[in-house]
């Protein structure tokens, strides 16, 4: 696949997703990183700030969320707008690629969890990076496999962890290089 006809959708907030980005640059890919105002991000390259009636359009509900990974987010009302970006961040990107902890009960710890359980929710080929068990998996038959993934289509998302360590770091310059050799 030629990295100049793929799009990166990520948030270009310090951590995967700056990682993300700088990979994908360094790749030649297209990036496209969500914001929002107010949101301060480390990685601004062609940035789409996103309207009141765009974060609207992905509106989600903190108890549902709540339900889903099993974590009460009602006592933060601005991780609203951080989830409604990821969802933007998830809707565009038909990959999905995720840096951070998976949870004994299958989620994926943090807000950046939502990302992975959006892309479960709509049947998206995902991919998560375990910071602790440095290892790539993908979700498959309702479980996590262990599977080193290379980039399949046109648009992609990546995102994760503000706090990313060096192995993660190297497990995404990996995947680039994988999946665009020459």
């Amino acid at each position: 696949m030629d990295a100049r006809e793929v799009t990166l959708y990520s948030g270009g907030a310090r951590g995967t997703e700056a990682a993300f980005g700088e990979a994908a640059a360094a790749h030649g890919l297209q990036e496209v990183n969500f914001t929002f105002p107010g949101h301060h991000i480390n990685r601004s390259t062609h940035m789409q700030t996103l309207s009141a009636e765009e974060l609207t359009k992905s509106d989600v509900s903190l108890a549902e969320v709540s339900k889903r990974l099993g974590r009460d987010y009602s006592t933060r009302p601005w991780i609203r707008q951080i989830l409604q970006s990821i969802w933007h961040q998830v809707n565009n990107g038909y990959q999905v690629f995720v840096v951070g902890e998976i949870l004994w009960d299958g989620t994926v710890k943090g807000g950046t969890g939502w990302a992975a359980e959006l892309a479960k929710m709509y049947n998206r080929p995902l991919y998560v990076f375990d910071q602790i068990k440095e290892s790539w998996f993908t979700w498959k038959d309702d479980t996590w496999v262990e599977e080193i993934p290379v980039v399949e289509h046109k648009t992609i998302c990546g995102t994760g962890t503000r706090h990313i360590n060096e192995a993660a770091i190297q497990a995404i310059s990996d995947l680039f290089r994988r999946s665009f050799i020459g």
